[in-house]
């Protein structure tokens, strides 16, 4: 597969990452709906493995494209 095309189906990931995530967060009128249930705090578990999946999958686009995604910005490291 192609450079290109790589980064192409790495975003189409995120994308449906993120869509899922939105999907995930209907339920929330505010963010004690997050806090207040066991369903709820399940529910902020699994959104936050895939908002991290989201930041290692953009990660992975800064690697493939020898850093130009993220040319610029803040690097944070732990």
């Amino acid at each position: 597969m192609s450079k290109n095309g790589l980064v192409l189906e790495i975003i189409e990931q995120i994308l449906t990452a993120i869509y899922w995530v939105e999907r995930k967060c209907g339920f929330a009128k505010c963010e004690d709906d997050f806090i207040d249930t066991e369903e709820g705090q399940e529910k902020l578990d699994s959104i936050c493995i895939k908002l991290i999946a989201i930041g290692e999958s953009l990660k992975n686009i800064d690697k493939i494209t020898n850093n130009e995604l993220l040319k610029g910005s803040v690097k944070i490291t732990v």
